[in-house]
């Protein structure tokens, strides 16, 4: 299985990391070592300062599918979770300085949350509300309904370059919020009124 992540899907996001609007999905991979064990704690890694949580409503894929239309995008998934991009952004920082790939910096092991999955049947795509809570304060309170591009034109986008497979995840983007994990913090993140997943940073 493939994580294809999706980057800048939020206006507010994007103003506040002082990023520039594209013009299509910014999509980047994540391999399948950067998945964090249930129920394991996320540790800070030596080589940054700075780990930033994004939380992401997650899309799992059901069935392969190559250059899907967005109008039969809804077939190739039934199911809708929620996760956390782990960022160093420090890193991430130095390699677009340097107009490097951001792999050192969103795929390294452990930086994808996948919490819980739920059949997409039981929300409105178009109207579902997320969040992370860092210590019991609520940090990132998202909304599909403000997202530059909706689940299923990400589908037909990422399915140009690459063929979808069963299994694969596609992180849907984060919302305005980011910020700064510290030893000893608890995230637990919310799909509507579902705990997807409570992670401990050491």
């Amino acid at each position: 299985m493939k994580i294809i992540c999706i980057g800048r899907n939020y206006a507010k996001h994007i103003e506040e990391l002082a990023n520039e609007r594209p013009e299509n999905p910014v999509v980047f991979l994540k391999p399948d070592s950067a998945i964090l064990p249930k129920k394991m704690p996320f540790f800070i890694p030596a080589f940054s300062s700075d780990i930033h949580y994004e939380v992401e409503v997650l899309v799992k894929i059901n069935k392969v599918g190559k250059h899907i239309e967005s109008k039969f995008a809804h077939k190739y998934y039934d199911e809708i979770g929620l996760g956390i991009d782990f960022t160093a952004r420090d890193v991430q920082a130095q390699c677009k300085e340097k107009g490097l790939p951001w792999e050192k910096a969103k795929a390294f092991d452990g930086s994808a949350v996948i919490g819980e999955f739920y059949p997409k049947e039981n929300f409105d795509l178009e109207n579902l509300k997320f969040q992370l809570s860092k210590n019991e304060v609520i940090v990132q309170n998202g909304n599909t309904n403000a997202m530059l591009w909706k689940i299923d034109d990400l589908i037909a986008y990422v399915s140009q370059f690459f063929t979808l497979k069963k299994g694969d995840i596609i992180f849907t983007g984060t919302p305005e919020g980011v910020g700064r994990v510290a030893e000893n913090d608890i995230l637990i993140g919310k799909l509507e009124d579902n705990e997807a997943f409570s992670i401990k940073i050491k």
